[in-house]
């Protein structure tokens, strides 16, 4: 599995088989990351109860609920109605901003194989998937489709996008990249569909707000950020040396004042993308860079292997 710096495509590929156990549906158990959402008007493809009712000439045995005819001594079968199918759109991250980690891998890797993970359990459900892959420079865009190699395709673009990252690159960091991404994917969306961002939302403000909510007016948002645990406290790091390839700084975590200083604008930070996101009915999943990804999905979405659906 991928670890460090960089991705390998053969690493996504193989979590293909990792991409159980967890669902991105509004009906989610009680201890899911994303429970407590409002129930969505948009659904994924499938088969959803709907009622139930007395048995009529020409129902389909098969959907007979045996348990209440034997309770009333008549015959009840249950109703389900067909869902719609749901596009989800995968918004991928790879700035200089993402090219940072302390212990496991970078946020990077992490975006990555979060993004293949999703993949590989959107189309494995039979839905579409398509992606939008942009860094500070520019931006690649992928229609969502239900097929093995449409995955590929821009999983490879994936791969080449996160291995141009270096700390010497030849750009400088565009804080206005995210929200010119979401701008460029709104005139492709169709209705009823998901779209999920993966990100640190460096550079987030009002106007990335603004295309978030242009496209909640058609289509569901997840917010899934990914961070790194020497961004919420530099503690452990005692004499940190920063470098944005060009120049180099160092830093005293042994300076109370510093250490402090730090943390609060990190918590400031993300208080208020969480308070943002919360106001507008946005789920937000957080990923960390310090453990295996996949676990955590399944631990923060897990239980939801028994619902039909993305």
């Amino acid at each position: 599995m991928s670890r460090g710096a960089y991705i390998e495509l053969r690493d996504l590929i193989r979590l293909r088989y990792q991409a159980r156990g967890f669902s991105y549906l509004p009906h989610q158990p009680v201890h899911s990351a994303l429970s407590g959402r409002k129930r969505s008007r948009l659904r994924g493809r499938g088969l959803d109860f709907d009622e139930l009712r007395h048995y009529r000439p020409g129902d389909d045995i098969r959907n007979m609920d045996w348990r209440v005819t034997q309770r009333t001594g008549s015959p009840f079968v249950r109703i389900y109605t067909e869902e719609r199918d749901r596009p989800v759109w995968l918004v991928i991250d790879q700035r200089l901003s993402m090219f940072f980690g302390s212990q496991y891998q970078m946020k990077s890797v992490a975006a990555a194989q979060l993004a293949a993970l999703t993949a590989w359990r959107v189309i494995g459900v039979g839905d579409r998937i398509g992606a939008v892959l942009f860094n500070d420079h520019r931006q690649q865009f992928f229609k969502p489709a239900r097929s093995s190699p449409s995955v590929m395709a821009w999983l490879e673009a994936l791969v080449d996008m996160n291995n141009e990252l270096a700390a010497d690159a030849k750009w400088q960091p565009k804080q206005t990249a995210l929200g010119e991404a979401l701008k460029a994917l709104a005139p492709r969306l169709g209705h009823d569909g998901l779209v999920i961002i993966v990100s640190d939302f460096e550079g987030w403000d009002q106007q990335c707000l603004q295309r978030i909510k242009d496209i909640r007016r058609s289509n569901d948002v997840i917010a899934a950020l990914v961070s790194d645990p020497l961004e919420q406290a530099i503690d452990p790091a005692h004499k940190l040396v920063v470098s944005d390839g060009t120049f180099q700084l160092e830093v005293n975590s042994e300076d109370d004042t510093a250490i402090t200083r730090y943390r609060n604008q990190f918590t400031q930070r993300l208080t208020d993308l969480t308070d943002t996101l919360k106001r507008h009915d946005i789920p937000l999943l957080t990923i960390s860079t310090a453990s295996e990804v996949a676990a955590q999905v399944q631990r923060k979405l897990g239980g939801a292997a028994r619902v039909r659906g993305t």
